[in-house]
């Protein structure tokens, strides 16, 4: 699998892309922004963009989604417990003084345990609901894309609307802290850690 990670929009969101090396189709997970930025990637590396995926709702997740979108023709993934966020998204960014760019309506929404194909790779949908309620992370060949539910050393914050602070603990701890110790986890913001390193340092488990 290759791995291509950007900090884009306001909030320095970690967009990541993520490619199966032998077949170039390729995901971007959480395009909060800077689109065109996120494309010129794409086409460099020679990929073929086949899925947008939203962790979840919040705005500064979905930014580029629009642009991807019309340019690419790749279908925009969410949970369903998330479409009310995804939908409200500029109203929300507005509330902070921040622009944003309404999300097109997804393809289709995501369920627990599903398993989307690309090229040879498999991405498995893991509902993590807490921090918001459709939140999900995505796991391939012992990386976990971990969207806003688990940081290094944090986790995410559960005093936004739908968020629940016991349901998100809950979540990592029966999702998540299950995988094995070396499992990667990319975050939606802040750096790279791993399973074990979360089970050993972090405060919050």
């Amino acid at each position: 699998m290759l791995i291509k990670t950007l900090m884009v929009g306001p909030l320095q969101v970690n967009c990541f892309i993520a490619a199966c090396e032998k077949t170039r189709k390729a995901a971007v997970i959480d395009p909060g922004g800077d689109g065109e930025r996120i494309l010129k990637v794409i086409e460099g590396a020679g990929l073929h963009l086949e899925m947008i995926i939203n962790t979840h709702g919040h705005f500064d997740h979905l930014g580029g989604n629009q642009l991807l979108v019309e340019r690419t023709g790749a279908q925009l993934l969410i949970h369903e417990g998330d479409l009310p966020l995804l939908r409200r998204a500029a109203d929300h960014a507005a509330a902070y003084g921040l622009p944003a760019v309404p999300s097109p309506e997804p393809s289709r929404t995501l369920e627990d345990g599903e398993k989307l194909p690309l090229g040879d790779l498999e991405l498995e949908v893991i509902h993590v609901p807490g921090h918001s309620p459709g939140g999900i992370c995505l796991l391939a060949e012992g990386h976990l894309f971990s969207g806003d539910a688990l940081f290094a050393a944090s986790i995410g914050r559960t005093d936004l609307p739908g968020g629940d602070h016991n349901t998100l603990i809950e979540g990592i701890r029966s999702r998540l802290l299950v995988l094995p110790d070396d499992t990667v986890v990319h975050p939606g913001h802040g750096p790279d850690t791993t399973i074990g390193r979360e089970k050993a340092v972090n405060p919050f488990l």
